[in-house]
């Protein structure tokens, strides 16, 4: 006898594609997220999102209240974490940020990065929807944005993070590089 609760057939089979054009595509501090399964489709469990990132580019630091795991499909990214030395990862490579650890990540490569990012709980992909700029597939660019754009925008970010149990911290300075 099973002590796992029966199936209760609310919830089905969930298919992503990540190039299916009906999926939320957003240009984010210069990177291009999808959203390929978000809380809604999991009951909360977790969200998974198709990042590309660019030469050079990447997430502020930051901290937040959840657990991040992101594995490297393409390119080369660098994860800063905490204090340590940065990590080199590959294609093929993954980490996994625990809860409440700052960190950040950039794309040290001179070919755009695509990582497949997991976060449980769900929520950082209705984070990225406050502020990120709907863009038409998966390798569309961020569109140009003027000084005052990338200002409101991060103004926005900064302003809403706390609501999705996240922290931008300031950024590195060059005798912490």
């Amino acid at each position: 006898m099973s002590t796992l609760p029966q199936d209760d057939g609310v919830r089905g089979l969930e298919i992503a594609r990540p190039d299916d054009p009906t999926l939320p595509h957003l240009a984010v501090v210069g990177d291009t997220y999808t959203v390929l399964l978000s809380g809604e489709q999991t009951d909360g469990r977790f969200a998974m999102i198709d990042m590309l990132v660019p030469p050079g580019a990447g997430p502020p630091p930051h901290r937040h209240a959840f657990e991040e795991c992101f594995r490297v499909l393409e390119g080369t990214i660098e994860v800063r974490f905490r204090d340590e030395p940065p990590v080199e990862l590959q294609t093929g490579e993954s980490a996994n940020v625990p809860a409440n650890a700052p960190h950040s990540f950039r794309n040290a490569g001179d070919v755009p990065a695509r990582l497949l990012c997991t976060v449980a709980p769900a929520g950082l992909e209705r984070f990225f929807a406050e502020f990120g700029d709907p863009v038409p597939t998966r390798t569309s660019p961020a569109p140009e944005l003027s000084a005052e754009e990338r200002q409101e925008r991060l103004q926005r970010a900064v302003t809403r993070a706390p609501d999705y149990g996240m922290e931008l911290l300031p950024p590195r300075t060059p005798e912490e590089a």
